[in-house]
């Protein structure tokens, strides 16, 4: 059995998440999350899994079908001694399609334990820009 891989910060776990999903493999993916039995994975489609094994089996799936390459910008982020979330946005480039895809709203949740950082917690959702637009637009003066 290998020694685990050891993460120094939140955004170490980052970059090896992203280019282990464009590496396609979900064995390796697996590195990056934590072995708590409640990490948890919520797939755009809304489907929330809990648990290594469900969230292992749905990569394995997602990447049977297809390659994935991900373009991600942080939004927010907030870091404590044990804790930190992180708030991206998502556009997806699948398989040779050059069209973008998405984007997809995201926030990752990342605990420090024995092995260093983890991934405890993925959300992947649809982002709905026109709300979105609408909300930057208004006036947020208050009377």
């Amino acid at each position: 059995m290998s020694k685990p891989v050891t993460y120094a910060s939140p955004d170490d776990v980052e970059q090896s998440f992203y280019q282990l999903v464009a590496r396609g493999d979900a064995d390796l993916l697996m590195q990056v999350w934590s072995d708590e039995e409640e990490s948890l994975c919520v797939h755009p489609t809304g489907i929330r899994l809990l648990g290594l094994a469900p969230i292992c089996d749905s990569w394995r799936s997602i990447f049977a079908t297809t390659t994935l390459r991900v373009q991600a910008e942080t939004v927010a982020r907030w870091q404590g001694g044990m804790l930190a979330i992180h708030h991206l946005t998502e556009i997806l480039f699948v398989g040779d399609d050059p069209n973008p895809h998405g984007p997809l709203y995201v926030t990752h949740v990342y605990g420090r334990g024995a092995h260093g950082w983890r991934l405890l917690s993925r959300h992947a959702s649809a982002a709905d820009d026109r709300h979105q637009a609408r909300v930057e637009s208004s006036s947020l003066t208050l009377h």
